[in-house]
């Protein structure tokens, strides 16, 4: 899967992808990544790529020419169409469903905005979507953009060590993950629960779901919101109950 990302501030976002899961899937060749700066179709010697809001107010906003000719280039590097995806606090909260819908694409787009924000004809004329990491606001989008690659490039076959991993994570079912515990077997006086020590798989099994229905209820109740199938309301019922004792 290849990724563009147009962005004031290339070396931050190439910094980043370097290390950890993005880092492995660049080495091995199985995601590429590449960034446009607006700066580079600037229309003077300043390099300027944002101007004052009409109406007035605070802060300078990004202009549209840079920002679609950065598109085109990038566009342009691809194979075929890409979904042009800018990070917004104005736009859709991402999730892991947006996650594995862009991990079916070939390419994406990533447009990085900065300043008090970007002229919205570029937006309307030339993104696709809008999203947002959350209600709160960063000083631009690179770090956005490089959580949307994180979460994205972690589901593209092959990236992660084990292929099995990516399956039990938080909200690839709608839940939150299970707890995790690894050795020594006691630390501090603190025990590894008895399920997990027992090597009856079903046990774990049934454990492990119980502790992720519990642990959606108590952190994320708008995750179930939804509902529960009748073995997973009792298995919940049955979590509750152990956490009263």
């Amino acid at each position: 899967m290849q990724f563009r990302i147009v962005t004031l501030f290339p070396e931050m976002v190439e910094n980043v992808a370097r290390f950890g899961v993005v880092g492995r899937g660049l080495d091995e060749g199985l995601i590429g990544l590449t960034c446009i700066s607006p700066r580079r179709f600037a229309g003077d010697v300043h390099n300027t790529v944002d101007d004052r809001p009409y109406g007035g107010g605070p802060g300078m906003v990004m202009q549209y020419e840079p920002l679609k000719a950065a598109v085109a280039e990038a566009q342009s590097t691809l194979q075929g169409p890409a979904t042009v995806v800018c990070l917004s606090p104005q736009g859709r909260r991402f999730d892991q469903a947006t996650a594995r819908r862009y991990a079916g694409f070939d390419s994406l787009v990533l447009v990085a905005g900065r300043y008090e924000g970007i002229d919205e004809r570029f937006i309307k004329a030339h993104v696709d979507e809008e999203l947002s990491l959350g209600d709160f606001v960063l000083s631009g989008g690179e770090i956005a953009a490089m959580a949307v690659i994180d979460s994205v490039a972690r589901l593209i076959p092959g990236v992660l060590g084990d292929k099995d991993s990516a399956t039990f994570d938080s909200f690839e079912d709608g839940l939150l993950d299970h707890p995790h515990y690894t050795r020594p077997e006691t630390v501090d006086g603190l025990s590894v629960p008895a399920a997990l020590l027992s090597g009856d798989h079903a046990r774990i099994a049934r454990w492990r779901r119980a502790e992720a229905l519990g642990r959606t209820h108590r952190r994320r109740p708008d995750l179930l919101a939804g509902g529960l199938s009748d073995e997973d309301q009792a298995l919940l019922d049955e979590w509750l109950a152990a956490q009263e004792e």
